[in-house]
């Protein structure tokens, strides 16, 4: 599949986003650039975006989806507000061959309560 102004428009708001995006808000911000673009024309480049390696994905405790710039970092999820912050001076050494298995990525997530969440208490 070629690249297209609006895959090229959504990496670039996945690229250059401190937040982790979902669908929508990556519509709504999508729409200012391309008057034309649909919901359903993000959700399909999304989708090619993630399958092609070029997007992390983040799905929260209510399964929502969010979108994130692929570059190596852990996450951090608010298990009271579902926020989620990019943890990026977490020294974890993942071996490349676990039993015999290549290891060809990996995901770490940890879940607990926000700062804001806990001052709240």
């Amino acid at each position: 599949m070629r690249n297209t102004k609006q895959r090229e428009t959504i990496l670039s708001i996945i690229n250059n986003s401190n937040e982790h995006l979902d669908a929508y808000q990556i519509y709504e911000i999508a729409k200012k650039n391309i008057k034309n673009i649909s919901l359903g024309t993000v959700y399909r480049n999304l989708n090619y975006l993630y399958n092609n390696n070029m997007i992390n994905v983040i799905s929260d405790k209510k399964d929502k989806m969010h979108y994130d710039k692929k570059e190596k970092h852990y996450h951090f999820i608010c298990q009271r507000c579902q926020k989620i912050i990019d943890i990026y001076d977490l020294n974890i050494e993942i071996p490349k061959i676990i039993d015999n298995n290549t290891v060809t990525d990996y995901k770490i997530t940890i879940e607990g309560i926000c700062e804001k969440c806990q001052r709240e208490d």
